[in-house]
């Protein structure tokens, strides 16, 4: 199992890189750099890729929609060229609020449109002339809607690897089954391994069903908090603010695509009571209501027993990469988690 980390810059971006060595030296495999609506990610992966040596760098996630289809195939030829063949390309389709909101394109066809970007970038990544004639994306332009000059060209460059990893962030069901079908990964959020077979086992199994055997076995990636010691309850306060906010307030009502997962998790009427409240502004009520079991269930927050356990848990269920955060009041401890969480999961 490989242990992984999302990258959190909020005090500074080259100072957490520069303990990121550190992290990289306690065994940590593979850093995951957000996007959002925030620095872009390609930049600060560049910067990464420069400071480290071993460990893997993935974007968590670029949007299909803010960038052509091949500029993202260019983009991660480029970032796995830095990095000497550590990049792995996380994609996802965002949501409406970032995708119409702060990049002005409507976010139309989800699905669509990530298979065929995998598709157009699996072509470039090989240096192949780019010709594709998809629903959504037609290269060359046709002639009736530019100039007429367009001509198939291939990518200059030649890439360390014509086939770069491709993670899919996705929880609904057919992005999930589109996920196990055409990528090396799949990274889903609010993982509870003890309801992953439930809610997502149908739409991972008929991925698999049409899935090409050259892309290996499906890399699982799971998120996880983590604290580790007798006294580290209080830490799992930390998630209930953020689950509120993807529950709550990510999207509008019957347009939320996490208050729909904690639906089929079985919290039907928390969900429900949760996002009222959010969007009424009631931000810390309904924090109140996120489900404690939730909660515990998808975080490596307890004893070392229960760390190990869960861990356990997750592998049984499929999960091949734990994607932590590690909670402790000093770098040193936090390096400290990571050494152990790498050690429990060897």
């Amino acid at each position: 199992m490989r242990i992984g980390m999302a990258l959190n810059y909020s005090g500074g971006f080259k100072e957490t890189v520069a303990e990121l060595a550190d992290y990289e030296k306690a065994g940590l495999d593979i850093v995951f750099v957000a996007e959002a609506y925030s620095f872009d990610a390609v930049s600060q992966m560049g910067y990464i890729a420069a400071r480290t040596e071993r460990l893997q760098i993935a974007s968590g996630i670029l949007p299909v929609y803010s960038r052509t289809p091949t500029l993202l195939a260019m983009t991660a030829a480029g970032m796995d060229y830095v990095s000497d063949g550590r990049f792995t390309l996380g994609l996802g389709a965002s949501g409406p609020q970032v995708i119409e909101g702060f990049h002005g394109v409507p976010y139309t066809a989800p699905l669509g449109r990530t298979r065929e970007v995998i598709e157009i970038c699996r072509q470039v990544w090989k240096r192949e002339r780019v010709t594709y004639e998809g629903k959504h994306y037609t290269i060359p332009l046709p002639a009736d809607q530019g100039t007429g000059l367009g001509k198939p060209l291939k990518l200059i460059n030649h890439p360390v690897r014509e086939r770069i990893p491709v993670v899919i962030a996705a929880i609904g069901p057919k992005n999930v089954e589109l996920a196990a079908e055409i990528a090396e990964g799949w990274e889903p959020i609010f993982y509870m391994p003890e309801k992953a077979a439930d809610v997502w086992g149908a739409s991972l199994a008929a991925g698999k069903a049409k899935r090409d055997p050259g892309l290996g076995e499906l890399d699982v990636i799971a998120q996880a908090s983590l604290a580790i010691g007798d006294d580290v309850s209080g830490w799992l306060e930390l998630g209930r603010p953020m689950a509120a906010l993807y529950i709550g307030g990510m999207g509008a009502k019957g347009k939320n695509f996490y208050n729909d997962l904690a639906r089929r998790y079985g919290y039907e009427k928390e969900a429900e009571q949760i996002q009222e409240l959010y969007l009424s502004g009631k931000k810390d009520e309904a924090a109140a209501l996120v489900p404690q079991e939730l909660l515990e269930s998808m975080s490596l927050i307890g004893s070392e027993g229960f760390v190990r356990d869960r861990i356990q848990a997750m592998r049984e269920s499929g999960v091949t990469t734990v994607n932590v955060t590690p909670l402790a009041r000093t770098h040193e401890e936090r390096i400290r988690l990571i050494e152990k969480v790498r050690e429990l999961a060897s």
